[in-house]
């Protein structure tokens, strides 16, 4: 089973209740537009393992906004993506630092989704700013395959026999090039 990119998804959600009603879960991934490519990589993960994401990048409606420049509908498009998931997921580097769409996105999704932050490679423990240590932080690949199995409610060692994930340690894993592979503290 595969997840998908939601915003394809047949059913919209008018309202934040109607989407907590209808159980689905879905993975908000929040980034930096320099991240753009490892945002790509780190949301085809997800959906090979069977989960549902909304990355702005596939939303339709929101590309002709963010051409026109329309700061106030731009905000309701992602306002509207935050409100239909469960999950958010920031992708966190050296650019986030800059970002303006970032902070915003996670202090929205804060109190709406279950919020964790996503370390690409090389980013210091010590590093990451206040807002975000508040979140659950995912380190490296090894978190990140412990993280996919308590949204899809199915265990890590199920998944990896079904070769929904792969194992950190494994030279295939599409995610070794933007992720530490396991950081022992």
């Amino acid at each position: 089973m595969s997840g998908t990119y939601r915003y394809y998804w047949p059913t919209k959600y008018s309202s934040r209740n109607s989407f907590l009603l209808s159980g689905v879960k879905c993975v908000f991934i929040s980034y930096q537009q320099d991240d753009k490519g490892e945002a790509i990589k780190v949301a085809e993960y997800l959906i090979s393992a069977g989960i549902d994401v909304y990355i702005d990048l596939y939303d339709s409606d929101l590309k002709p906004e963010m051409q026109k420049k329309d700061p106030k509908k731009v905000t309701e498009l992602i306002l509207k993506g935050i409100n239909n998931s469960s999950h958010m997921l920031a992708v966190i580097s050296p650019n986030t630092i800059v970002s303006k769409w970032v902070p915003f996105e996670i202090g929205y999704g804060y109190e709406k989704t279950d919020l964790s932050v996503l370390c690409l490679k090389g980013i210091p423990k010590g590093s990451l700013p206040e807002y975000i240590r508040t979140a659950k932080i995912i380190r490296d690949i090894y978190d990140l395959n412990l993280y996919i199995p308590s949204i899809s409610g199915r265990s890590k060692d199920q998944m990896i026999q079904n070769n929904l994930i792969l194992e950190e340690s494994s030279y295939s894993n599409p995610l070794r090039n933007i992720m530490d592979s396991l950081i022992i503290d």
